[in-house]
């Protein structure tokens, strides 16, 4: 029983320490325009995660209008987000987990 104490604390101290959740990051400044698995304004995250790296994903998140065109869009209506390096990290990751979905 102690053992799993002890890896529920590891697991609470390990999230904790990796800072920002990225569903939090993506409730607050995604949600109007991207959804999961849906189609919503913007593709779905699902969507993007099968064509895109990580690197390319965090590039569109910093600058879209630099990289639009380099993606094969006409244009873009994203906005530029004021994100630090560890919500972009975060929203990046979480993203990803819709790879396959």
């Amino acid at each position: 029983m102690k053992k799993i104490y002890f890896i529920i604390l590891l697991l609470s101290i390990s999230v904790y320490a990796n800072g920002l959740d990225g569903k939090k990051v993506f409730e607050t400044y995604c949600w109007g325009c991207h959804h999961q698995t849906a189609v919503a304004f913007g593709p779905p995250f699902s969507e993007i995660a099968n064509k895109r790296t990580k690197e390319e994903i965090k590039a569109y998140i910093i600058e879209p209008k630099a990289m639009y065109k380099a993606f094969g869009y006409k244009r873009t209506v994203m906005t530029q987000l004021k994100l630090n390096d560890k919500e972009i990290e975060a929203l990046s990751e979480y993203i990803l987990l819709y790879k396959g979905k």
